[in-house]
């Protein structure tokens, strides 16, 4: 029988953060269920030390093996990490950084094989997760290299997003002192191309407007305070416009936050890391998602962090994870959509008739003879 809900996949993240605050937190309520099939990659153990120490709303949990077995209008749990693992609030371990890794480890196994529709990544701590099989800066880079295609134009885009507020990435989890290296013509084209197509595919855009920001301070003031923007970003947007995107700028990252100009675009492409998230935190930090675009799967996280400072204190908001939880299924759907309207729309049909064939229209009715 064909599944009735989309089927999300839901990974622990770091044990000492506030993962399974905001997971138990959000399905406390007993209307999720009815929206999605949730199933956790964890530890009933760990999750049950949570509900209990910090006096969480009570969850219960069908226990299975397989996400396979996973049973709408119930929170599914896998039990696939150590849980004997000691929880240490607020601590960055190895155990937990080894946790954080064997949960993601199992939903990732899962979606490839289809049996999981989206993935939904609660925080990770960057340092304790690091290992020989875990060498990344972040999810959005292991994802990437677990899914990216063979086309050398296929890869991950980190998108910020917030209801209009849409920011995403040039450079991502790097060094500030290496960002002027890594901003390129090719690079800049190629995340603006992965942009306007998760806008038109993944958010429903029919003709995108997306703005570009500036790498130095005032756009580089005709290039006293810099030349990146004569020399690269504005070729690399000339480009664009050449493919059939409507891109605009470089604006000056400052004014354009400041004066509200960001409200009058579908998306803004920032050249590195905080240049993009400070602006958007400020403004969203409460419910804003984490989505990685340009990847075959849809995966989304809430947009803070491992929260140590508040970790098992019972202080922590589910608002943004919540919010996780119904753009991935929003994504799910709109692609859906997306593939259905664009798959082969002029396809010639026949119904074969012996020796002769006869044409049908494109509504699939057979003209009258």
């Amino acid at each position: 029988m064909e599944r009735r809900l989309i089927r999300t996949g839901i990974t622990h993240g770091d044990i000492n953060g506030v993962g399974y605050e905001v997971i138990l937190k959000t399905f406390a309520d007993e209307r999720m269920v009815e929206l999605c099939t949730p199933v956790i990659y964890g530890s009933q153990k760990i999750a049950q030390y949570n509900q209990r120490t910090m006096k969480l709303p009570s969850v219960s949990f069908e226990v299975i093996n397989r996400a396979e077995d996973a049973l709408d209008g119930k929170i599914n749990l896998i039990n696939c990490v150590d849980e004997n693992i000691k929880v240490v609030p607020g601590k960055a371990t190895p155990e937990a950084g080894l946790a954080a890794y064997r949960s993601l480890e199992a939903a990732v196994a899962d979606i490839k094989r289809g049996v999981i529709d989206t993935l939904l990544t609660a925080p990770i701590n960057k340092y304790s997760i690091r290992s020989a099989a875990f060498h990344f800066p972040g999810h959005t880079e292991y994802l990437e290299a677990h899914f990216k295609g063979n086309d050398p134009s296929d890869g991950a885009l980190m998108i910020l997003m917030q209801e209009q507020l849409r920011v995403a990435l040039v450079t991502g989890h790097i060094p500030l002192g290496e960002v002027k290296s890594q901003i390129t013509k090719e690079r800049i084209v190629e995340k603006l191309n992965l942009f306007n197509i998760s806008l038109k595919q993944d958010f429903a855009i029919v003709r995108p407007r997306i703005a570009v920001l500036a790498l130095n301070p005032h756009a580089g003031d005709g290039g006293v305070l810099g030349s990146e923007e004569e020399t690269v970003i504005s070729p690399a947007i000339a480009e664009a416009e050449k493919r059939g995107l409507m891109v605009f700028g470089p604006y000056a990252a400052d004014g354009f936050f400041g004066s509200t100009a960001y409200t009058r675009f579908d998306g803004i492409l920032a050249m590195y890391h905080d240049q993009g998230l400070i602006p958007f935190k400020v403004l969203a930090m409460e419910n804003g998602v984490n989505y990685t675009a340009g990847l075959p799967v849809v995966r989304t996280s809430p947009a803070h962090g491992t929260a140590y400072d508040i970790a098992g204190r019972n202080r922590a908001s589910e608002e943004s994870f919540r919010r996780a939880v119904f753009v991935s299924m929003d994504i799910f759907r709109n692609r859906q959509l997306y593939r259905r309207i664009t798959v082969n729309p002029l396809q010639k049909q026949y119904v074969d008739r012996g020796n002769d064939s006869v044409k049908l229209d494109l509504t699939g009715e057979e003209p009258a003879m």
